[in-house]
């Protein structure tokens, strides 16, 4: 005699999953990856190498360097290699078609979503730590090498260094729930990140008043102050509307198109 199996009912008041346990999960899925191995493993070397190749140049020329000018130098492939995490947090889900079985077992996209962002902005701080003592070993030798050790960088500045970083990031996550592809992600934000502002360079070297309106549209542009200093109300504004420009409207974008794709 066949038994027949009990019908099991769904427990509506089961609490969701925390948001903490997502974040978890979602570093996870970053690091575990080939890819994200690699780019944090990079990050990390990058930086070291960044501060021996400057070491050397400073002992075989006796230039004097400080804390900031290592900080400077290391945010250039750190500008590059975050963005490209940031992309392949969000588009590894269509690529490696893991979408079903993550927005399955969480079923608010939205949720999902939020945790990716915190992820990044943890990755961004792992970065700036790593960079930051790179930097410092860095400095410590050079003044010892010229009698005279410069620590030019207070709180806020590297505070400011570190939310660079973080837009870097979330910019390079905006592309890829953009675009949901890699690939195309990657392309499109390195376009955006070197080649639209060398076109708005070289419109405002010929035009006098796209100078003036540069700040205002350009997110890297607006973004200097955050690490040099010199804020001022203006400078503000420059950054929240050029963001919302190239930030914020484009992540809402995103953020729908994550929300509503369909799982293939």
């Amino acid at each position: 005699m066949t038994a027949v199996a009990p019908e099991v009912g769904i427990d509506l008041n089961r609490p969701r999953v925390p948001f903490t346990r997502l974040v978890g999960v979602e570093l996870r899925k970053l690091a575990d990856t080939r890819a994200g191995k690699w780019l944090l493993g990079a990050i990390a070397a990058i930086s070291v190498l960044v501060m021996v190749i400057m070491l050397w140049v400073v002992l075989a020329n006796d230039i004097s360097v400080s804390f900031k000018d290592f900080l400077i130098a290391m945010s250039v492939p750190m500008g590059v290699l975050l963005p490209v995490l940031g992309v392949l947090s969000v588009t590894s889900e269509w690529s490696q078609r893991t979408a079903l079985v993550t927005f399955t077992l969480e079923p608010h996209r939205g949720r999902v979503l939020a945790a990716k962002v915190a992820v990044g902005l943890v990755v961004a701080l792992f970065a700036v730590i790593v960079a930051a003592i790179a930097a410092a070993f860095g400095n410590v030798i050079a003044g010892a090498a010229s009698d005279a050790t410069v620590w030019n960088v207070n709180l806020l500045e590297l505070l400011g260094f570190y939310a660079m970083q973080a837009l870097g990031i979330l910019m390079g996550l905006t592309f890829g729930a953009l675009l949901l592809s890699s690939p195309a992600a990657i392309v499109v934000y390195f376009a955006w990140a070197f080649v639209i502002p060398t076109i708005f360079q070289v419109a405002a070297a010929f035009i006098g008043w796209f100078e003036d309106l540069l700040p205002w549209i350009d997110f890297a542009t607006a973004q200097t102050p955050l690490f040099d200093g010199g804020w001022t109300g203006e400078k503000w504004a420059q950054l929240l509307v050029s963001g919302t420009i190239w930030l914020i409207i484009p992540f809402i974008i995103g953020a729908r198109r994550v929300l509503r794709s369909e799982i293939k």
